[in-house]
């Protein structure tokens, strides 16, 4: 089958949204749009788009998960991983949610902070017993190894090692918190004119752009 990816195209129908209907404090808003994504029962609705760039300029994206909310987008990871290496280099970063059959994305430009070691622990001791043993065994993140082999091995041992109920935090893993500078609503509109209202972020204030499609 040959496909026409030019042809590949949606027309979004869902509704629209206007400045005076979105609440003072974009956090507020956020949250909003995510109880909505919960309720619609989407897959991972707290799966988001991180963006880095490398020390010579070079971007790079993966999926992560948002694993807190305050006065920042929480994430945690190795903080030898390429993302953590490229946020070390530079801490602007920039998030993106896709909720596609609500018609709608969150796009957010922001600095990221290395969040402390107590932080970190808490969320780690929350984790599942599996989770907290992955995270020893991919102590390398982002290296080349020889096989999956490698991995089932390393995760055989630190079990025999690192009893349930016994997995320290490690000292290479830990969150990061991004602190918006911005925050834009996306939502689908009929013939491509998307409604764009952006948070911008004033002193100590949030400003409320419309943004053309």
């Amino acid at each position: 089958m040959t496909i026409d990816i030019a042809e590949l195209r949606l027309n979004y129908t869902q509704g629209g949204i206007e400045k005076d209907t979105l609440r003072e404090d974009p956090f507020s808003q956020f949250r909003d749009w995510l109880e909505k994504a919960v309720e619609a029962a989407l897959p991972e609705p707290n799966a988001m788009t991180l963006s880095t760039v490398s020390n010579g300029g070079a971007p790079s994206s993966r999926t992560v998960l948002l694993k807190g909310l305050d006065h920042g987008f929480c994430l945690y990871t190795n903080y030898r991983s390429q993302k953590a290496q490229e946020i070390e280099a530079n801490s602007n970063v920039a998030l993106t949610f896709l909720w596609q059959s609500l018609e709608r994305q969150i796009n957010i430009q922001g600095v990221a902070e290395k969040m402390s070691p107590a932080e970190s622990a808490a969320y780690f001791n929350t984790r599942p017993y599996a989770s907290q043993i992955g995270a020893w065994v991919s102590e390398h993140q982002s290296a080349t190894i020889l096989d999956r082999a490698e991995l089932e091995a390393k995760e055989i041992a630190l079990r025999q090692k690192l009893p349930e109920g016994n997995v320290p935090l490690p000292e290479f893993w830990g969150g990061f918190r991004i602190i918006p500078s911005s925050i834009e609503f996306w939502q689908g509109r009929e013939g491509r004119l998307h409604d764009r209202l952006k948070y911008v972020k004033d002193a100590n204030k949030w400003d409320i752009i419309r943004l053309s499609p």
